[in-house]
């Protein structure tokens, strides 16, 4: 059975006559007479009555053509689960980030990602780096945005984007004055540290290394909340400049750190697992994001 026959004679049977859907398909309509004969021929019964320019399908066309349009049917089926794989993937893409980039890099990048997929689903998560990456070791995320880490197999990590360290200060501050601070600038001024780990162990070898003795007053784990305490004026802080950017105006500034403290994210994704195209388009506007930061 000829697939080409089969939709000619479907064709036929949906406008109505072989001339009036030769026309409606472009082509001649002894090539469909010759077409739906040979389907005849195949199956080994007529499907239609011929006669007066019509076409009527007989009792054996109108069953064989209920058939066909089963068929069609599950085609149709098949088309439309396709393009929702092609758009929404496999399921909800499961994205696992780190604070200073999941307030606004993350966020515009998915806002792209609707506008042109409005189907696709995105869930965040906003766990510890070491949970982002456990959560891509074991395929609990398709993308990881991280700090780097060791020790964890069946990840596969590329660098994704690294920025240096600034100083967030009070505007009104007498050090707003520089252009860029010092270890030996923050040496009498409270400072507010970070959360332990990697970020602030590097904050205080820098300061072991000019032979200053950090004050630090407070500690928050988070940019966020370290820049809000500089807004009030409870000291100055050393942070990652990509979210301490939506607090720089009235109540702080922001200034260049020297030494360069350079701050490091990773890209990940559980190894040995093949990319879904949503993923990919992800993080492809991912890296336009970061490449608009400038």
């Amino acid at each position: 059975m000829n697939p080409t026959h089969v939709d000619l004679f479907r064709a036929v049977l949906r406008h109505g006559g072989m001339t009036r859907a030769a026309v409606a398909l472009g082509i001649g309509q002894p090539h469909i007479s010759r077409a739906i004969a040979q389907l005849e021929a195949d199956i080994g019964f007529p499907l239609f009555l011929r006669g007066h320019g019509s076409a009527r399908p007989t009792p054996e066309g109108e069953a064989f053509g209920h058939e066909v349009e089963q068929t069609y049917a599950g085609f149709d089926h098949l088309r439309h689960a396709a393009r929702q794989i092609r758009e929404r993937g496999t399921g909800t893409l499961r994205v696992a980030c780190q604070p200073s980039l999941a307030s606004r890099l993350l966020p515009r990048a998915i806002r792209r990602l609707n506008e042109e997929l409005p189907t696709a689903r995105v869930s965040i998560h906003v766990p510890s780096p070491d949970t982002i990456w456990s959560c891509a070791s074991s395929g609990q995320c398709d993308i990881g945005l991280a700090r780097p880490r060791t020790g964890y197999n069946d990840v596969e990590a590329e660098p994704f984007m690294t920025v240096k360290a600034v100083c967030a200060i009070p505007r009104k501050h007498p050090l707003a004055r520089k252009r860029t601070l010092s270890v030996q600038d923050l040496a009498a001024e409270p400072m507010i540290s970070g959360g332990a780990g990697v970020f602030q162990q590097s904050v205080e070898a820098i300061f072991a290394a000019a032979g200053v003795a950090p004050r630090f007053v407070f500690m928050a784990e988070y940019t966020a909340a370290r820049c809000g305490l500089v807004a009030e004026g409870m000291g100055l802080a050393i942070v990652d400049p990509v979210p301490a950017r939506e607090f720089s105006g009235a109540a702080l500034t922001l200034r260049p750190f020297q030494p360069e403290l350079p701050i490091e994210t990773m890209l990940l994704r559980p190894a040995g697992r093949p990319v879904s195209q949503l993923a990919e388009r992800l993080i492809g506007l991912l890296k336009q994001e970061r490449d608009a930061l400038g």
